[in-house]
């Protein structure tokens, strides 16, 4: 039989459910992309390198070394500073970390610690893609009540105890005090918001002019490139180039495999450079490869059909069609499309990445409105 725990019912009161941080997108943001980066250099750096060896005898240090050693500075930054810039600094060394880490993933998962593994580039896209997905529900999800709402003021009140309050973050972090004191939800948070709104009226005379980071003013510059330079029509053309770009740069592959398949001996020499660069070891290989070749060819079909349709001022149908095509592309075509094809087809996943969001923007924009 359980007993109850006496700490509990001294305080039966109390709430221990997570909380998220209001930047918590920021920082993971920062993530992906040092995440990106560490991958895509270290196999650019060792390509154009050699592939070189740091150590001599029989010492050899991977660069698996390094990647933990940023993820260690980067779990101990938010266990020591409670700064904000500490975290950004922590989520930046934790891409770079497990990037350095992942790019080795080939050596951990087979016998002979085989970097080339051929399944080692799905793998290292298929976590990308995945904390991709944790980055969108946390940015979209955020929920919202008075005690999460006393978390991020708490959180915000940095700036004022650092005396780098500006007049926006002064008026951001006035008015959330107001929404918890109107609340009246809990008499508890309600007199400690009045309290801290006090002391910040107190130091009303502090507030120092604007001076945004890196971050806020990389955000900046998107969005007043966005308003002044992808107004509608302009974006509509864009995303219509790159449908169709995209379409038939994906039926390129198909339609060179249906060629070379109906010589026999184009096709003979065709598989055996798959099976001498260990792409197919056998003849579910060759299925894997054949799927491919289908679904590529697929999503390039429904990419053309979405350009049509944006086309034919049929904008709404075609850039559901878009979006469900780069979904299924990203998620479902890229990672066959990386076991056959290796890091060279980083370049392709980042026009697809870029390509998936710019519709997604032109939905929420111009087609909000129209949906309703």
């Amino acid at each position: 039989m359980s007993r109850k725990n006496p700490l509990y019912e001294l305080n039966p009161f109390k709430d221990r459910t997570p909380v998220q941080r209001r930047h918590a997108a920021q920082y993971l943001l920062i993530t992906l992309i040092s995440f990106a980066f560490s991958v895509g250099g270290t196999r650019l750096f060792l390509e154009v390198m050699g592939y070189p060896r740091l150590g001599g005898g029989q010492l050899h240090i991977a660069h698996v070394l390094w990647g933990g050693l940023f993820l260690f500075i980067a779990s101990l930054l938010p266990l020591i500073l409670i700064n904000r810039w500490g975290l950004r600094l922590s989520a930046l060394l934790a891409g770079f970390g497990i990037g350095l880490f992942i790019d080795e993933v080939g050596k951990f998962i087979t016998q002979t610690n085989d970097y080339f593994y051929p399944a080692a580039a799905p793998i290292v896209y298929v976590i990308f893609l995945l904390t991709v997905l944790v980055f969108a529900q946390i940015r979209n999800n955020r929920k919202s009540s008075v005690r999460a709402e006393m978390y991020g003021v708490l959180e915000d009140f940095e700036e004022v105890l650092d005396q780098d309050l500006s007049a926006e973050e002064f008026r951001d972090l006035h008015g959330k005090l107001e929404q918890v004191i109107s609340s009246e939800k809990s008499p508890e948070l309600v007199d400690l918001a009045k309290h801290l709104k006090t002391y910040l009226e107190m130091n009303r005379n502090k507030v120092v002019p604007e001076d945004p980071g890196l971050y806020d003013r990389l955000l900046g510059w998107i969005r007043r490139f966005e308003k002044n330079y992808l107004h509608r029509i302009r974006l509509r053309k864009i995303l219509i180039i790159g449908m169709l770009a995209w379409g038939i740069w994906a039926l390129v592959s198909p339609i060179g495999f249906l060629l070379v398949s109906r010589d026999a001996t184009q096709l003979q020499v065709f598989l055996d450079q798959l099976i001498s660069n260990r792409l197919v070891r056998n003849e579910s290989g060759l299925n894997w490869f054949e799927a491919r070749v289908l679904l590529e060819g697929s999503v390039g079909i429904f990419a053309l059909v979405s350009a049509g349709l944006m086309i034919t001022k049929a904008e709404i149908q075609g850039i559901w069609v878009g979006i469900a095509d780069l979904l299924v592309t990203l998620t479902i075509v890229n990672p066959l499309v990386f076991y056959f094809d290796q890091f060279s087809s980083m370049i392709g996943a980042f026009f697809h990445f870029v390509l998936f969001i710019l519709l997604i923007r032109y939905k929420q924009r111009f087609l909000t409105h129209d949906l309703k």
